[in-house]
């Protein structure tokens, strides 16, 4: 089973992005041939920092080895290093109707939000739909708000294969009927990744870095304790029951494992500890999960050759896969073959 998933280096990685995204994620490299991309195409569309681009997707690969990504297993890449994925990208959007891009959820959502309606945010779904396409992808992981991504990217291929492959049948994508014709390009499925619907910052609100809200999981050990120390709390006394509706409850639930949170929700409930001491005891939960990833950081970060050598192998073998694939797109739509 070929599995592909990728995160796009928007900025400095925090709780939101592992508990949301990448927890998930790596577990996936369990069950099948997982390919896993850093989206730096993607962030094209709102990062206008070349030196920012390189650190955050330096740091994006750093998080993935960090947290255990195997690259004997899993093949962890750029995007733009696989150029395959930029020219399908423009042979879908060949046959792209308008008007599914115009009820792109994201597009629709960045509008109404100001965000300038440029051809890179419009397109958007075009690009993540070569993404999955261009390598066969058998699943890809993805929450409620990305199923539309999937969707499009089936009935793109759908839509390609019946323009391109004679006698292809839609009603059977996978040509299991005797004699059926199998398309050039797989319909990937949707895995709904349940995850953490929301992961609250230290204010309340969603986790996000733009919102200065977030807990960094590389941030120094300062930084990481003032963060949890000002967690927005109400005032009730000590020894008054706690509102179950708290940032810091929340993140406890998240980040305690159950037995252990079901001792902490009691006490939160029947009162007798401040604040203060559930704060000590998230930071103490920070540190037991994410200290052994934040040392295994360090060394990475010591040695950039070594993570720059994972991504171009990672790279490499991921157009191995491409290739094929591109190559049978090619002869469908009359484009000369080109060597790899």
């Amino acid at each position: 089973m070929r599995i592909l998933s990728g995160i796009q280096p928007s900025g400095r990685l925090h709780l939101g992005n592992y508990y949301g995204a990448i927890r998930q994620f790596l577990e996936l490299q369990n069950e099948g041939e997982a390919l896993f991309f850093i989206a730096n195409l993607h962030a094209l569309t709102t990062l206008r920092d070349a030196q920012a681009l390189r650190e955050y997707t330096f740091e994006a690969a750093l998080a993935y080895l960090s947290f255990g990504l195997d690259p004997a297993r899993a093949m962890l890449f750029r995007q733009s290093d696989v150029p395959e994925i930029a020219e399908l990208y423009w042979i879908l959007g060949s046959l792209v109707p308008l008007s599914h891009l115009e009820r792109a959820h994201g597009y629709k959502d960045k509008a109404a939000r100001g965000v300038a309606a440029q051809l890179g945010l419009f397109a958007y779904p075009v690009l993540m739909a070569a993404d999955i396409l261009v390598f066969g992808t058998e699943v890809v992981p993805v929450g409620k708000d990305q199923l539309q991504h999937v969707e499009f990217a089936r009935d793109w291929a759908t839509r390609f294969n019946v323009a391109f492959v004679p006698g292809y049948d839609p009603q059977d994508p996978q040509a299991e009927r005797p004699g059926a014709i199998a398309g050039v390009l797989r319909l990937p499925r949707a895995r709904i990744q349940e995850g953490t619907a929301l992961i609250p910052g230290i204010d309340g609100q969603k986790m996000s870095k733009s919102a200065d809200n977030a807990i960094e999981l590389f941030a120094s050990d300062e930084e990481v304790k003032r963060r949890i120390m000002s967690i927005k709390t109400d005032s009730a006394a000590i020894d008054a029951p706690k509102p179950a509706a708290s940032a810091l409850h929340d993140l406890l639930r998240i980040m305690a494992p159950a037995e252990d949170f079901a001792r902490i929700d009691d006490s939160w409930r029947s009162g007798g500890k401040g604040y203060a001491e559930y704060k000590r005891l998230l930071l103490d939960l920070f540190h037991a999960t994410f200290d052994e990833a934040r040392e295994r950081r360090k060394r990475l970060l010591a040695a950039p050759d070594e993570v720059e050598q994972i991504l171009v192998e990672g790279a490499q073998r991921a157009r191995a896969i491409a290739a094929p694939v591109m190559s049978r797109v090619r002869r469908a739509v009359g484009l000369p073959q080109t060597a790899p």
